[in-house]
């Protein structure tokens, strides 16, 4: 007698086909199969993101420190011209009138005076240039002058 459930195995077939065991099971299906290569580009994935995020601050902070290069050299080549004119004969001649009072046989030295209401306009100059655009303008609009 045969049983209506029973049905003849295909040649090469198991005794448990229907029966696979959980990790096979988990191998063929195809949503699993997506979600492990989704966790595999994320971990690999977010080292690659800090190791480029690490080289873009290097590039540039390798930029800054070549600018920086840059600006020191001119700087020095900027010092090293005005030790250059420190040293000259020029330079000692000058320092020497104007530090020293001295002058070269036969020369005559003149000395200009300022009187005192240059003086005064130098100081309200100086005066002028201290105070603040508010109270320029105040001055402007409130106290003109005649």
């Amino acid at each position: 007698m045969t049983r209506p459930d029973m049905r003849p195995r295909p040649f090469g077939a198991t005794k448990n086909e229907n029966n696979d065991n959980f990790f096979a099971r988990l191998i063929k299906n195809q949503r699993f199969l997506a979600f492990i290569g989704l966790v595999l580009l994320v971990l690999i994935f977010f080292p690659l993101l800090k190791t480029y995020s690490q080289k873009r601050l290097i590039e540039d902070e390798m930029l800054q420190i070549k600018e920086d290069i840059a600006r020191y050299e001119v700087e020095t080549e900027q010092l090293q011209e005005m030790i250059e004119y420190l040293g000259s004969e020029a330079s000692l001649e000058a320092q020497a009138r104007m530090n020293l009072n001295l002058k070269k046989p036969g020369e005559t030295v003149v000395v200009i005076e300022r009187d005192d209401l240059q003086n005064i306009q130098i100081e309200n100059r100086d005066k002028e240039v201290e105070a603040s655009n508010l109270k320029k303008w105040k001055d402007y609009f409130f106290n003109p002058k005649s």
